[in-house]
Formats: C-alpha cells, structure tokens, sequence
C-alpha cells in the first residue's frame, strides 16, 4: 500500500496536539473571514441602493475586516485594500445620489 507523501498522519503526542491546536484555529478563522467577506458584500450592495445606510455599516465593516488583518487571517495590505474599496465605493454612490 502506497502512502501519500502530500499528507501524513501525526506520530508524536507534540505533533497530535499541534494537529488539534492548528484544526482548532482553523475554524475560528474560518469564521473571521466569512464575517469578512459578509460585511463586504453588505456594504456594497448597500452603496448601490442606500449609500446612507452602507455610510452607518461601515465603522463595523471596517471593525471586522481591522481585525481580520491584525490576526493575519487575511493580510495587513489585503484589509487595507479592502476599506479603501468600500469608502470609494460609497463616496462614488453619494456623487451619484447629488447629481
């Protein structure tokens, strides 16, 4: 029987253990960066329809995508990217909504 290299299971209690610690942290990240990709969807469809309510959701939009970044679930830049699209996505939506 022929064992894949890619994937083995671990033998020693240290690397068990680090096994659970990483399937365990896997999940709680998991859940970050839904509530991630969530806000972000939130505010831009908002940006389109209401760009007043997106302008309230966005102090917790960027609460949520600050965090994800400073855990590094996603990167510092990646985050950073992330709130400029919104706030410029929302200040185009306004421009629309004056003209």
């Amino acid at each position: 029987m022929a064992i894949d290299s890619d994937f083995s299971m671990p033998i020693t209690r240290s690397a068990k253990k680090a096994m659970r610690q990483a399937d365990a942290r896997r999940e709680l990240n998991k859940g970050t960066a839904t509530k991630v990709k969530t806000f972000v969807k939130k505010v831009l469809v908002l940006s389109k329809t209401d760009p007043a309510g997106a302008e309230k959701l966005l102090p917790q939009a960027f609460k949520v995508i600050d965090t994800a970044g400073k855990k590094n679930i996603i990167h510092r830049k990646n985050a950073d990217h992330k709130k400029s699209l919104l706030a410029r996505s929302i200040a185009v939506a306004k421009e629309k909504a004056k003209k």
